[in-house]
């Protein structure tokens, strides 16, 4: 049994017949919202301990910060939107796979964007160097996401 189901019917097991109903629902619902991490959605950072799940760096610079989540999985974590388009072709899905969530931290703000909707500016130092930055609305000078996924797939790296 898991933990969470457990906690979950631990007090249903010692309440009384007629009590189960009312803590089964209210209390279930309590502990469940307070245990991992939301199903959609971003998730938290931990600064300067979490690692990008392609280069494993250390992800410290919020403004390069991304975010992907496949539907069913966990939250992959990325220090730059570089490694982010490099993971995401070695995955059996795409940013086109519906209910992707893929988001990418605003380089002035730092509020989550989804990242296919983001304005890049280009030649901003990035962790990775793939120097792009991503703002929640356009600018002289920003590109949109298939032009900076497309310059950064061919650089290389």
């Amino acid at each position: 049994m898991k933990r969470r189901r457990f906690l979950e019917i631990a007090p249903l097991a010692v309440a009384g017949r007629c009590c189960r109903v009312a803590l089964g629902g209210g209390l279930g619902a309590a502990l469940g919202g307070c245990i991992g991490d939301p199903t959609s959605g971003p998730v938290d950072i931990k600064w300067d301990r979490d690692v990008d799940a392609r280069c494993g760096m250390v992800i410290s610079d919020r403004r390069f910060a991304v975010q992907i989540r496949a539907p069913g999985s966990k939250v992959a974590k990325f220090d730059d939107i570089g490694c982010a388009i490099f993971w995401l072709a070695q995955q059996a899905f795409t940013e086109e796979t519906p209910q992707l969530e893929y988001w990418v931290a605003d380089y002035r703000g730092g509020a989550w964007i989804d990242a296919r909707h983001a304005h890049y500016l280009a030649g901003r130092k990035s962790p990775m160097g793939y120097h792009f930055a991503a703002l929640a609305t356009a600018e002289d000078g920003t590109i949109a996401y298939p032009e900076m996924r497309a310059r950064i797939v061919a650089r290389g790296k």
